[in-house]
This record gives structure tokens, sequence and C-alpha cells, in this order.
């Protein structure tokens, strides 16, 4: 007698649906409960790190290149004068960029 292998075993069969319906049965939140929970966890990050708001202003200080300096026109770095590899309408690229 030849058995088909790619038939699931009855025993197999019935774990599956008493697993299902154990599934549909379970109380699981509805789609709105959980976008509901997930804006009001969204409202209560607004702190900095550690709880504490963060009411400073960042003050950088930029330094413009040097006579012997360069800003690459392909890595955006500045870079000094000895590392230019080409300059093509009128815009330098750096040895790293080219090589």
């Amino acid at each position: 007698m030849a058995a088909d292998y790619d038939e699931v075993r009855s025993d197999v069969k019935e774990s599956q649906e008493s697993s299902l319906d154990d599934l549909k049965s379970a109380n699981a939140p509805d789609a709105r409960s959980v976008v509901l929970e997930l804006d009001q966890a969204d409202g209560l990050d607004q702190d900095g790190p550690g709880g504490e708001i963060i009411a400073e202003e960042l003050v950088v200080q930029v330094i413009p290149p040097a006579a012997d300096e360069f800003t690459c026109f392909s890595c955006f770095l500045v870079r000094h004068r000895s590392q230019i590899a080409r300059e093509k309408d009128g815009h330098a690229y750096c040895v790293e960029c080219e090589g």
C-alpha cells in the first residue's frame, strides 16, 4: 500500500485545529486600542535623557577654510592643498576620492 507523505497526519491536524480555536477565543486587543496606547506613549517621550527638559541652545563656532586648505567637491571634507588630486570646473577633488 502506498503512503502519501504530503498528507497531514490526523493527530497533527487535530492539534492545529484546536490551537486555531484557542487563538480565536483568546482575548486579544483590537487595533484601535493598540493605536491609542501607542499615541499615549509617544506623548510621554518629549523629555530629554533622564526625564529632564533641555532648553539649551547649541552654539558651534564655524571656522572658514584657511588659505592652504580646500573643500573636496566629492566628500565635502576640508583638506590641505597637498591632497588635491585634480581640479575640474573650479572644483577640487581630494586624493582619497580620486584614488
